[in-house]
């Protein structure tokens, strides 16, 4: 947060580094205290300021994705499912700190709530939580995980963008390198019969396990040495799948479940498909014909 917004803060609440005070508070007296606070500003609220702030906040407005198209995705992206991934349903929130401590995001990328969690901004986030819950219980268990999930982040995107998006997320975790080869040659497999004529972008980020990988996969798989992007992120490799020139999805290796279980020899793969960008092309046939 900018020092001169503090500053402000402090003069207003006539406490000297107010946010230094908060933060030392125990995390079960902060949240009763955000909770009261947060109790007599509701108490306060008519029905027509409510219906205001429905109106006006960039964050609670519907999706403008035609409902139906999404659940038909989704449909067709379960039949499609390799027979040892699992759906999950997660919970609209996660541990304070989910995309921080793992994504090395901003906080501010997550909204929090009173009751030291946030809203969920990054699916694969909390599927690499769950995946490394059931590895600790059994490393002998590969988890693979799919969760189709409506995400919102606390970035202005404009008001061209929505706050909030439905992400396909996917996760797979086991150990050892070959897993990891076998796991991302399935996932790209199967994003290629659930998309269609696809454009598979992977890029290296050491090793040579980019060229193991696109040998086995069938369809447009290109190279690109030159993304930027998400290297701070992912692991020894990440890609990117167009459609028509249009970004679709994103992924990756991660070193969470790593990081998560204390073990190098962890693999995590996860990745994502922007769910409303998926079905534009259905939406627009059907509004042609």
């Amino acid at each position: 947060m900018d020092e001169r917004i503090l500053k402000r803060l402090d003069r207003a609440a006539g406490v000297e580094d107010i946010a230094g005070a908060l933060e030392r508070l125990a995390p079960t007296d902060l949240q009763s205290l955000l909770l009261e606070v947060y109790r007599r500003r509701a108490a306060a609220l008519t029905p027509s300021a409510l219906l205001k702030r429905y109106e006006e906040s960039r964050f609670v407005s519907p999706a403008g994705s035609n409902f139906p198209d999404l659940l038909e995705f989704d449909r067709r992206a379960l039949s499609l499912l390799p027979d040892d991934y699992q759906p999950i349903e997660l919970s609209p929130v996660a541990p304070l700190g989910a995309a921080a401590v793992l994504g090395g995001l901003s906080q501010d990328w997550a909204i929090a709530t009173a009751r030291n969690s946030e809203v969920v901004s990054d699916s694969t986030n909390v599927l690499a939580l769950e995946c490394a819950l059931r590895r600790r219980h059994d490393r002998k268990l590969a988890v693979k995980l799919i969760s189709s999930h409506r995400l919102i982040r606390g970035q202005d995107y404009g008001a061209q963008a929505g706050q909030h998006f439905r992400l396909l997320g996917l996760a797979a975790a086991g150990r050892g390198d070959s897993f990891g080869v076998d796991a991302l040659v399935e996932q790209l497999g199967f994003f290629s019969r659930l998309l269609g004529d696809i454009r598979i972008v992977l890029t290296p980020l050491d090793g040579t396990l980019a060229e193991d990988v696109r040998e086995r996969v069938d369809g447009r798989v290109e190279l690109d040495h030159s993304r930027t992007s998400g290297r701070a992120y992912y692991v020894r490799l990440c890609f990117k799948i167009y459609r028509d020139d249009v970004e679709l999805g994103d992924g990756g290796f991660t070193d969470w479940t790593q990081t998560l279980l204390g073990d190098a020899k962890e693999r995590l793969l996860i990745s994502g498909i922007g769910t409303e960008r998926a079905v534009l092309p259905l939406r627009q046939q059907v509004d042609d014909e």
